[in-house]
C-alpha cells in the first residue's frame, strides 16, 4: 500500500505471519542531510568526502522535503560549464527531487528490493510516523543478501 502526504509517498508493509528480514535491520541511521538553501558546491563537497551518491533534504523543523543526488547536481555542473563559472552556487531547492517515495522500516527487505527494481532509484528515505528515521540504499540491500544465504527465507 502507498500512502501520500506533502509530496512524499510511503510504501507500507503487507502483513505477514512469518518473521521477515526488515528494512530497519539494514538501513543507515547516521544520515547526512541537506537543507534547501545549501549550495550545490556544499553538496558536492560532502558527497565526495562521505563517498555517498545522495541524501535527504530536510527543512528547519527536520521534515523531509526532498532528496538530492549526484545526478541532480550534474544539472548545476553543466550550467556552470556553459556560463564558464567554476563554482556551483545553485541551491539544493532548485535541483532536488521533491516527489519522494519513502519506505517503512517494517517493510521486508525483499519488498524493498522490489521497489528498487520498480522505481530504478539508488536510495529511499525511511519514515516512521511522519519522521525521517533513516535511509536504505541499493548498496545496503546488496550487502544484506549474501549474509542471508545461510538462513531460511
Amino acid at each position: 500500500m502507498v500512502k501520500s502526504f506533502q509530496g512524499v509517498r510511503m510504501v507500507e508493509p503487507k502483513k505477514s505471519p512469518i518473521d521477515q528480514i526488515l528494512v530497519r535491520d539494514h538501513m543507515s541511521t547516521n544520515l547526512v542531510t541537506f537543507h534547501p538553501e545549501d549550495t550545490i558546491d556544499q553538496v558536492l563537497e560532502i558527497l565526495t568526502k562521505r563517498k555517498i551518491s545522495g541524501a535527504p533534504v530536510v527543512d528547519e523543523s527536520g521534515a523531509l522535503v526532498g532528496i538530492i543526488s549526484e545526478v541532480d547536481c550534474l544539472h548545476e555542473i553543466i550550467k556552470g560549464k556553459y556560463t564558464n563559472t567554476p563554482k556551483f552556487p545553485g541551491k539544493v531547492a532548485e535541483y532536488m527531487s521533491k516527489d519522494v517515495l519513502t519506505l517503512s522500516p517494517d517493510l521486508s527487505l525483499f519488498d524493498a528490493a522490489g521497489k528498487f527494481l520498480e522505481y530504478k532509484i539508488r536510495r529511499f528515505p525511511v519514515m516512521k510516523d511522519g519522521q525521517l528515521i533513516g535511509q536504505i540504499s541499493l548498496s545496503d540491500i546488496i550487502r544484506a543478501f549474501p549474509k542471508l544465504k545461510q538462513t531460511t527465507w
